[in-house]
């Protein structure tokens, strides 16, 4: 069986997400790391952003992992597209062979992500791969609190 944080899935919402999740992650890193940022569609209504300000986020999303995790770890990067954050970060796990999904907690109180959903849950409960939660180690000041936009959370 291959080593769980092999070929490492890991979503990321925003910059600070990505710091925090690539600082945890950093320790236990295998060889390769796929950060995806997932922007959620708003499947017929008019989406928050635009294209283009949503891919220009990403970008500094992958500044902030590439800072934390390129010395010896094959980095890679991917914006995903779907109505279903979930769904979607399991659609990339597939086509990238993924050998674990792993993400960081965020804060927020339960009524906001019953209002918006839980994506951790759908992420731990809705697929056949293995899911790695990592203790949320962000430092002061960098806690990225927000829950909302179909991020994980």
């Amino acid at each position: 069986m291959a080593d769980l944080f092999e070929r490492v899935l890991l979503p990321v919402a925003s910059p600070d997400d990505a710091t925090g999740s690539a600082r945890a992650l950093r320790p236990r890193v295998g060889d390769s790391v796929v950060a995806v940022h997932v922007v959620e569609k708003a499947g017929g209504a008019v989406d928050k952003a635009s294209v283009e300000q949503r891919e220009e986020e990403a970008g500094h999303i992958f500044e902030a992992i590439h800072a934390e995790l390129d010395d010896g770890t094959t980095v890679e990067t991917e914006i995903a597209y779907g109505t279903d954050v979930a769904e979607t970060v399991f659609d990339v796990a597939d086509e990238i062979e993924a050998t674990s999904i792993v993400f960081t907690p965020r804060g927020g109180s339960r009524w906001i992500q019953l209002l918006t959903g839980d994506v951790a849950l759908d992420l731990i409960t809705g697929t056949d791969r293995p899911v790695v939660v990592l203790p949320d180690h962000q430092e002061e000041g960098t806690a990225d609190e927000s829950t909302g936009g179909g991020e994980p959370s």
